[in-house]
């Protein structure tokens, strides 16, 4: 996009009473930024929703100072700022019901042509939904799923962890400016982000992380990705706005299961009550993608299976048994096998040093692969 209009549009973004909508409003009715300024009052007359206070900060070009201001800083700061009218928006963004005007960006946001999805959850999570959000977000971002999240403490930034130490890609969705990084220690975390995907915003910089921001932002997570994963939520969380508004914007959602007893699986429990797809495994999400997308990554993912070491039939019933993301206790797992726990202590001992299974507290039991 050449700068000129770049300016009028970023200038239109700070007109008191434009918001996302009169924005586009604006645009559609007058074909570009610098035709708004253009226009004369008896034109921004016939804009439904357009108040006379916003037309007059228009027509006086309230916004010009602020907006060469911000252009110095995003300039200052290495930010790239991709609106609307560029040919580069997102496909899956533009489609939302309220898809951002502007967004500021660090680093390079994904393709098109790039599987998404995003892995939200609570800020407080158990070892268990730290395990599963670590586990899922690796396994599907080395496959080429790019991991969309928040940055937020917990499952986000897990999700995000998880997709670098792959080599994937993942995008942060900030709910402030991209100068103000909230939380201030995952700062670092920003900054990997950026060089391996893309850290962005829809707010100004130095806009706070104010509360009412985190909402907004999260139609954009969802908004970017081709389905949602929620993992541990209690019942009034976010990560439930961000699986609400994924279905409002006609998206796959899904959720991992929880203990009953745990208030972190209330939500992801209710999720799946209520229809969003239960998931176990990575395949559990990739199966859900579109064909373009499904048949891309189960390709990948058949290169990349190592091969199961030789195991007797016993150990071959065991190990399909148990799970990758849902501990199952040893006396459950005898009983499902019909073994006595004597007899299943020594194949379990034997698929653990073949690193095939792991042991967690209280004689719980995973399957690695």
């Amino acid at each position: 996009m050449e700068k000129e209009e770049l300016f009028y549009l970023l200038a239109l973004s700070f007109v008191p009473g434009v918001g996302r909508v009169l924005f586009l409003r604006l645009i559609e009715r007058f074909g570009s930024g610098k035709a708004v300024f253009s226009a004369k009052r008896k034109e921004l007359d016939q804009v439904p929703g357009l108040r006379d206070e916003a037309k007059e900060a228009i027509i006086r070009f309230d916004g010009k100072k602020k907006a060469e201001e911000e252009l110095r800083k995003v300039e200052a700061l290495g930010i790239s700022l991709l609106t609307i009218r560029d040919k580069d928006y997102p496909t899956l963004l533009y489609e939302i019901p309220d898809p951002p005007p502007i967004l500021y960006i660090k680093g390079k946001l994904p393709s098109d042509d790039d599987p998404t999805l995003a892995v939200v959850g609570t800020r407080t999570p158990s070892r268990y939904g730290k395990k599963v959000a670590s586990e899922l977000s690796e396994v599907l971002a080395s496959l080429g799923v790019v991991i969309v999240s928040g940055l937020a403490r917990g499952i986000d930034e897990e999700a995000h962890k998880a997709a670098l130490s792959a080599s994937g890609k993942t995008v942060a969705v900030l709910g402030s400016g991209l100068d103000v990084i909230y939380p201030r220690e995952n700062k670092p975390l920003a900054e990997r982000i950026a060089e391996n995907g893309a850290v962005i915003s829809e707010f100004p910089l130095g806009t706070a992380p104010e509360r009412g921001n985190f909402p907004v932002r999260n139609r954009i997570i969802s908004g970017l990705s081709l389905g949602t994963l929620v993992i541990e939520a209690w019942e009034r969380s976010g990560a439930l706005i961000t699986a609400k508004l994924a279905l409002e914007q006609n998206r796959e959602v899904f959720a991992v299961p929880g203990n009953i007893d745990s208030r972190m699986s209330i939500g992801t429990n209710y999720l799946i009550k209520r229809g969003a797809k239960l998931v176990q495994c990575s395949d559990d999400v990739i199966e859900e993608f579109p064909p373009k997308f499904r048949d891309r990554l189960i390709s990948k993912e058949k290169e990349k299976r190592e091969p199961l070491p030789d195991l007797s039939p016993e150990e071959e019933r065991v190990y399909n048994e148990l799970s990758p993301v849902d501990p199952l206790h040893i006396d459950r797992l005898a009983e499902v096998l019909d073994l006595s726990p004597s007899s299943l202590l020594p194949l379990l001992l034997s698929l653990e040093i073949k690193g095939l299974i792991s042991q967690l507290p209280g004689n719980n039991y995973l399957r690695k692969r």
